[in-house]
């Protein structure tokens, strides 16, 4: 309870000097000119952060709260965030409740500062809502390169927004990017329906790729729900291993940002049974991989994740 009161106490002072000429002036104020300098850019989560610096280039300067093997799920902001977020000029998140533990902290910034979730402009009839999520949408919509292509449009339009001197050169970044995007859909498309129908089945440690599945014809199943804030069961364990075995599916797969325990214990739960089943590889579900590594962008990414499905599945 003392550092989360510390880090709230923390960011109300920035606050208070933002609105004393040290950072970006309030919303109801006039804009600061962002004309003459690189855009100072946070980012929640990595695979919006690669957004903002294809379709920023050296227009921004992006700082990425949360790295490869993080959970946005259970992300608490600390106070080096804060001061992070402090000093943007601008902030991108997810929304739909992926960062829920920074609820407070983002409402409280957006008071000076445009505070942009990029899945603000997907229609909410292309979400994902289903029964277990217990009301609330699916917040993973990166796993459809279809959605996350208007996350990208939501992007560019903050940027000019915040820089119109430079809006064309927003405009053209961000196309050159979304044409990558749809070559990446079209690839998925492909080599997920080269796997035989009756073996396009994708077990993973928790429940984040249900727009994955919906778009690329491929049925999910998670043993734990949106969230890994509440731990897979006994029961969700037998229900998982009891699909495996009656099914005979060959490969279940880990996720970089989730323990491993979970499959570990369907595996074991599978053997009881006198099946088995391998484990596939490691599939980045939440964050994204190392920087400077093909991983560490969302297209090698996305890549990587449909390649190791397929040549687990075939």
């Amino acid at each position: 309870m003392a550092s989360c009161l510390t880090i709230l106490f923390t960011l109300s002072a920035s606050l208070l000097l933002l609105g004393s000429g040290c950072g970006p002036v309030s919303r109801a104020g006039a804009p600061p000119d962002l004309s003459d300098r690189p855009i100072r850019v946070v980012a929640t989560i990595g695979q919006i952060g690669d957004i903002v610096r294809n379709v920023g280039g050296e227009r921004v300067d992006v700082e990425g709260l949360m790295g490869p093997g993080v959970d946005p799920h259970l992300y608490k902001a600390s106070e080096g965030d804060v001061g992070e977020l402090a000093d943007a000029d601008i902030v991108f998140y997810n929304g739909l409740h992926l960062e829920g533990k920074m609820g407070d902290v983002l409402d409280r910034l957006a008071d000076t500062r445009p505070v942009i979730a990029v899945t603000e402009d997907i229609p909410r009839e292309e979400l994902r809502r289903p029964p277990e999520f217990e009301g609330n949408y699916d917040p993973h919509v990166w796993f459809d390169v279809s959605l996350w292509i208007r996350a990208t449009e939501r992007v560019r339009r903050a940027l000019a927004e915040v820089d119109p001197t430079h809006a064309a050169f927003y405009q053209e970044n961000a196309a050159a990017y979304i044409a990558e995007l749809n070559q990446l859909d079209t690839y998925a498309r492909e080599r997920i329906a080269s796997i035989p129908a009756e073996r396009r089945v994708l077990v993973t440690a928790h429940d984040a790729f249900g727009y994955f599945g919906r778009r690329y014809g491929i049925e999910v199943l998670g043993l734990q729900g949106i969230s890994t804030d509440a731990e897979a069961g006994i029961e969700d364990v037998r229900r998982v291993a009891d699909v495996i075995a009656a099914r005979d599916v060959k490969a279940i797969f880990v996720e970089t940002s989730v323990s491993s325990r979970t499959v570990d214990a369907v595996r074991a739960a599978v053997a009881d049974r006198g099946g088995h089943v391998t484990v596939g590889g490691s599939l980045f579900s939440d964050a994204m991989g190392e920087e400077g590594t093909p991983e560490g962008t969302y297209i090698g990414m996305f890549r990587h994740n449909v390649d190791t499905i397929v040549a687990a599945l075939l």
